[in-house]
């Protein structure tokens, strides 16, 4: 089942293995400097929980997008309401704000186009209009990160 549908999307043994590379990488601090590892505290356990995500920036502003769904870091985030970003020895905590389908749209299809691997879980061709990605918007959100100063 596809997310498009509003099914929930299964990460694949790839996309697992992917990810597994991917936490070393950013650790040595190799790869693009849109990647970092994210670490929330679980809702449940209490206890952090680490994975790489790639970090789009965009009008002015910073997003963090769960292109495969409702995931558990996804959970996390809104439950617990931040994140903590690592990179290249640099550590940031920073507030997560969920947007609706209509300011998420623009932020799904240009996270498309600098993350291709993802195209399987939006069903979608990276050049479909906004109606479409704002229609597959609740199933792959969108945070718009924000510093602690920042917010009022």
């Amino acid at each position: 089942m596809s997310a498009r549908s509003g099914g929930s999307y299964r990460v694949g043994r790839l996309e697992r293995v992917a990810n597994l590379a991917a936490k070393g990488f950013i650790r040595l601090g190799i790869g693009p400097d849109r990647t970092h590892l994210l670490t929330v505290v679980g809702r449940v356990t209490g206890k952090p929980y680490t994975t790489p995500v790639t970090v789009l920036a965009m009008d002015g502003a910073r997003w963090l997008v769960g292109p495969y769904g409702t995931v558990s870091w996804v959970k996390n985030a809104r439950a617990c309401g931040q994140v903590t970003l690592r990179r290249r020895g640099y550590r940031e905590t920073l507030l997560v704000r969920e947007v609706d389908p209509v300011t998420a749209a623009p932020v799904l299809k240009a996270y498309l186009a600098i993350e291709p691997i993802t195209r399987r879980a939006f069903g979608l061709d990276p050049d479909a209009p906004l109606s479409e990605w704002e229609a597959i918007a609740p199933n792959h959100p969108v945070f718009r990160l924000v510093h602690p100063s920042e917010d009022a």
